[in-house]
Order: structure tokens, then sequence, then C-alpha cells
């Protein structure tokens, strides 16, 4: 069987394999299902789709979140808004929260006459573009304590800045700042 992915923007991924080094061949991920398609992953490779619905062959990297600990987030992100409208990324010792921002109400407006609320709330879904608003840094592997960033939009700042003070436990800091999601109040933070 092909190896294929769709992607939450409906794109449907084909995963390539092309001769490459010798007795290696090259894989990538294409729209186009033409060509040599591969029949099965690499050895030591899964299928990654970034938060902006791209999709890419990556090698498998040892997860430093628990399964418990990215559920407890994506719990709390749940609670406080709409499955979409969140998405988390692990990167190395940190887990990266995405914000999109909700233009339902707008295009209900302009297009509710001629489109049902559901396509234009699945349109949307599969429009947003997504940008890095939080993480939680894993500052001590055997205690498990992280500490809570923002990301700064400030023109000469535009990186993360602490915003939880010493390393605590992660569901206090979920309780702490997940609340700030999507308000004035994060710009607050630091």
């Amino acid at each position: 069987m092909k190896i294929q992915h769709i992607a939450r923007t409906g794109k449907i991924y084909y995963l390539h394999a092309v001769p490459g080094k010798p007795g290696k061949p090259k894989h990538y991920f294409t729209t186009k299902a033409d060509g040599p398609l591969a029949e099965s992953l690499p050895t030591g490779f899964e299928v990654y789709e970034n938060v902006g619905g791209q999709v890419f062959l990556r090698r498998k990297t040892p997860q430093l979140f628990t399964d418990k600990e990215i559920t407890l987030v994506r719990q709390a992100l749940n609670r406080h808004a709409e499955e979409w409208r969140y998405k988390i990324e692990v990167k190395k010792n940190a887990a990266v929260i995405y914000e999109a921002s909700d233009h339902t109400e707008m295009l209900e407006s302009i297009a509710l006459p001629w489109m049902s609320k559901a396509t234009i709330t699945q349109s949307v879904i599969q429009s947003a573009t997504y940008t890095a608003v939080m993480r939680f840094v894993l500052n001590d592997q055997e205690e498990r304590l992280f500490l809570a960033e923002r990301f700064c939009f400030r023109g000469l700042v535009d990186d993360w800045i602490d915003v939880g003070g010493a390393p605590l436990p992660l569901p206090i800091l979920i309780s702490k700042f997940i609340k700030h999601l999507g308000k004035e109040s994060l710009f607050e933070l630091y």
C-alpha cells in the first residue's frame, strides 16, 4: 500500500522514494500522486505534520514530554476554546502552543446567505494560520518542573520571554497561564 497522509488543510500528501546515494533511496512528501511512490516508511522515520499543515518525513526523536503532560495541556486548551484554535508542537524540551484567529463571525456576516454555517466553519479551520504564543519548557527532567514563556511581539524583542518565574509543576503553570490565551491579559505577562 502506498504511503499517504491527509493534512488538516484537506490536501493529500504522498511519500515518494527515488534513487539517492548508492543503496539508499531518497524519500520526500509531495501532493503529486505520480512518480515512484513508497510502499513503507523508512526505518527510524515518521510522518510529521507541522502546525501550518505541511507534511514531512522526519527522523524519530526521543520525546522529553510524556503523553500525560501533552494530554494535560491539550485538555486545558480544549476547555479554554474550540479544539482547532490551538495546536501543540513539541520541539526539543518545549511544548509550544500556537493560536489561530477566529474569523468565523466576520465570514458569516458576509457569506451566510450563500453558504451554510458548517461550510464556513470548515473553511475557517482549513485555512487557519497559527502563531506561536506560549510555551512550557522542561527545566528539570527528574522533578518534572517547567518554565512558562510567552512570545513577545515587540519590534526589537521578537523572542520568548519568561512569564512564570521559578520552575513549577506543569499543572500549576497550565492553570495559571492558559486562561490568558486569546486575551489582552496575555501581553501583560512578563
